[in-house]
C-alpha cells in the first residue's frame, strides 16, 4: 500500500525585532570628540587665537599698556622701507647658508658610515643625535668661549699654525662664521639619522647589481643612493630652512654680552641680527607691538617663499 509523501515544511521565519534607531551627528560620538579635545582646545587657546591676533595687531599701533589705534597698511608700508629689517634678512640668509651647506654635507657622510658600520651602532647614533637634545644655551656659552678673542680655542689653533688672531665676536664675518658654526654643530647629528633612516629603505640588491656592473662608490652614490634619497633630502632641506630662518637662541646667547645697548641687537653693527632677533628688539626692547607682529607676518613670509624656492629646485634636479 503506497503512502503519500510527506512534505517538509520550513519552519515560519521568527519576526526580528525591530532595530533600534541610530543616532546621527555629532551627539552619537561625543565621546571620541571629548576624548581628542584638548588637544584641539590647547591648539585654539596657544596656536590659532594668538595667530589670529597677531595679524589683527600689525594693523594697529600699540605699546602692550595702552589703547589700540588702527593703522592700516602703515606699518606693513614702513616694514618694506626698513633698512634694518633688509639688513637682519640678509644676515639671516647668510647665517643659513653657512650653516646648511656643510651641515647637510656632513650629515650625508655621517649617515653613509654609520650605514657601513658593524659595531656600535647604537652608540654611534646617540654620540651624534646629543648634541641636538643639548640645552642651546648652554652650548652658546660654550662656544663663545672657544670664539673668545684672547683666551678661545680658535685663536690657539690659528696661532699654532702661525696665523694672526680674529676677532670673532667683534667683525661682521666673524660673527656669522661663529653663528653657523654652532647650529652646524647643532644639527648635524640630527639630520644624519634622519638620513641613515632612508639609507636604510634602499635595497641592497640594487648595490649588489651596481658592483657587478662594475661601479665604483663614487657611481653607485651619485646613480642609486642620491636619486633614492631625494625625498628624504627634501625633508631635511625644507626642515633647515625653516628652522635656519627662525634663528634667535645661538645668536642671542652667544652675542648678548658683546653689545650693551641691547641683547637682541646681534652684535656689534647688528652684524648678526637675525629676523627674529630684530622682532624681539621691536616688540620688547621698543614696546612696538603693533610694528613687532608686522614684522612676524614679514618673517613668515620670508620662510614660506624660502621653502618653496627649495622644493622647486629639489623637484627640478628631480625631473631632470
Amino acid at each position: 500500500m503506497a503512502t503519500a509523501p510527506v512534505l517538509e515544511t520550513s519552519p515560519p521565519p521568527v519576526a526580528e525585532a525591530p532595530a533600534a534607531p541610530l543616532k546621527k551627528g555629532i551627539l552619537s560620538h561625543w565621546r571620541l570628540y571629548a576624548a581628542i579635545s584638548p588637544f584641539y582646545l590647547l591648539f585654539l587657546a596657544f596656536g590659532l587665537i594668538p595667530v589670529g591676533f597677531s595679524l589683527y595687531l600689525s594693523f594697529h599701533r600699540w605699546d602692550g599698556l595702552g589703547s589700540m589705534e588702527f593703522a592700516g597698511l602703515s606699518q606693513y608700508r614702513y616694514l618694506l622701507s626698513d633698512s634694518q629689517f633688509w639688513t637682519s634678512i640678509g644676515n639671516t640668509i647668510v647665517i643659513w647658508a653657512l650653516a646648511t651647506i656643510p651641515m647637510i654635507f656632513l650629515a650625508m657622510v655621517t649617515a653613509v658610515l654609520l650605514n657601513s658600520a658593524v659595531r656600535f651602532k647604537n652608540v654611534y647614533r646617540f654620540a651624534f643625535f646629543l648634541p641636538n637634545v643639548t640645552s642651546i644655551v648652554a652650548v652658546a656659552i660654550i662656544f663663545g668661549s672657544v670664539f673668545s678673542t684672547n683666551f678661545g680655542l680658535m685663536n690657539a689653533v690659528l696661532q699654532a699654525f702661525g696665523l694672526d688672531q680674529v676677532a670673532w665676536l667683534n667683525t661682521p664675518w666673524g660673527i656669522k662664521v661663529a653663528i653657523a658654526t654652532l647650529m652646524t654643530w647643532q644639527w648635524t647629528g640630527y639630520n644624519a639619522i634622519i638620513f641613515l633612516a632612508g639609507l636604510q629603505t634602499i635595497p641592497g640588491e640594487l648595490y649588489e647589481a651596481a658592483r657587478m656592473d662594475g661601479a665604483g662608490p663614487v657611481q653607485t652614490f651619485f646613480r642609486i643612493t642620491l636619486p633614492l634619497m631625494r625625498p628624504v633630502l627634501l625633508f631635511v632641506l625644507i626642515i633647515s630652512t625653516v628652522t635656519g630662518l627662525q634663528t634667535f637662541s645661538e645668536p642671542q646667547v652667544l652675542l648678548q654680552t658683546t653689545d650693551n645697548n641691547s641683547s637682541f641687537a646681534g652684535g656689534p653693527g647688528h652684524s648678526g641680527q637675525t629676523m627674529v632677533l630684530y622682532f624681539f628688539q621691536q616688540t620688547f626692547d621698543n614696546n612696538d607691538f603693533g610694528y613687532g607682529a608686522a614684522v612676524a607676518w614679514g618673517i613668515f613670509l620670508v620662510v614660506i617663499i624660502f621653502s618653496i624656492i627649495n622644493w622647486r629646485l629639489v623637484q627640478r634636479r628631480g625631473e631632470d
